[in-house]
């Protein structure tokens, strides 16, 4: 449990991070950003890969390269739904999402680490 809010944490704190780095994305505060990688959680548990069967055959074609688009899409889906954060386009969306995959992927090698190491003080 305790990875998880970490996680989540420090997530949203890459939000506000990418915000600070990219003039594509807005983010009015670290509640928000909580709320917004909250969603995207959510999100690409349950619709993702719902979009991902469904476009499989484009998929395929592109030879994976459209998962990018269905990430963008996500993160475009998420910034629409929620009031404080905006992102300008489309484009904007795929820049932040790759830079949030980016920085989720270092949080989670990261994490599996410190909490690989504690797992062995514990015991």
């Amino acid at each position: 449990m305790l990875r998880l809010i970490t996680r989540w944490l420090l997530l949203a704190a890459a939000l506000l991070a990418i915000e600070h780095l990219y003039d594509g994305l807005t983010v009015n505060g670290f509640t928000s950003a909580m709320v917004a990688a909250l969603l995207l959680g959510l999100l690409n548990a349950v619709v993702r890969p719902l979009l991902v069967i469904l476009t499989l055959p484009v998929t395929l074609l592109t030879l994976g390269l459209f998962l990018f688009v269905i990430n963008a899409a996500m993160f475009y889906v998420a910034a629409w739904l929620l009031e404080g954060v905006q992102v300008s386009s489309f484009g904007a969306a795929l820049l932040a999402s790759l830079m949030y995959s980016l920085c989720a992927m270092v949080i989670d090698l990261a994490l599996n680490q410190i909490f690989r190491d504690s797992d062995v003080i514990v015991r």
